[in-house]
């Protein structure tokens, strides 16, 4: 994180979570691509669905979160303070400091007053994240209990 009171995102960790959260997100739509194929159609059953829903909702979020980072990425340390300064509401004091959160998302300005706000990430990213990622575990669910109960049947018959 950020050891100084002017510090954004760390570039090694921003760098490292775009890498391999892209290399996730394309190996979970080939797997989920893969899902459609006529080999993969007949082994279809209810909890793979709803798992297959459960893991798509988590691409998506992951790939919004990347998305997310891409904008911190692209603004270097003076543009970043630039953007503070221009989106400073009204009656804010002086900035003091600057710092960038990963989870949530976030490029923290820090006023004197100790007030705080947001720039450069858009403001629906956290809140799509956070009803994506519960929707994602909302079919996991299902999906976990579909399959028990599948499993539970299939030993009752045998």
């Amino acid at each position: 994180m950020a050891s100084g009171p002017w510090q954004g995102h760390d570039f090694a960790v921003l760098f490292a979570v775009l890498i391999s959260g892209a290399a996730t997100v394309l190996g979970l739509t080939a797997y989920l691509l893969s899902r459609f194929s006529r080999r993969a159609r007949p082994r279809r059953t209810p909890y793979a669905v709803w798992r297959d829903m459960s893991l798509t909702a988590v691409a998506m979020s992951l790939a919004l979160y990347l998305w997310g980072c891409l904008h911190v990425l692209f603004l270097a340390d003076q543009e970043q303070a630039e953007e503070c300064e221009r989106q400073r509401p009204e009656g804010t004091p002086a900035l003091v400091g600057r710092r960038g959160d990963f989870i949530p998302l976030r490029l923290v300005c820090e006023a004197s007053n100790g007030h705080d706000y947001t720039v450069v990430i858009p403001g629906f990213i956290n809140p799509s994240l956070a009803v994506l990622l519960l929707l994602a575990l909302g079919c996991a669910v299902v999906s976990g209990v579909l399959h028990r109960r599948r499993r539970s049947a299939t030993v009752k018959k045998g």
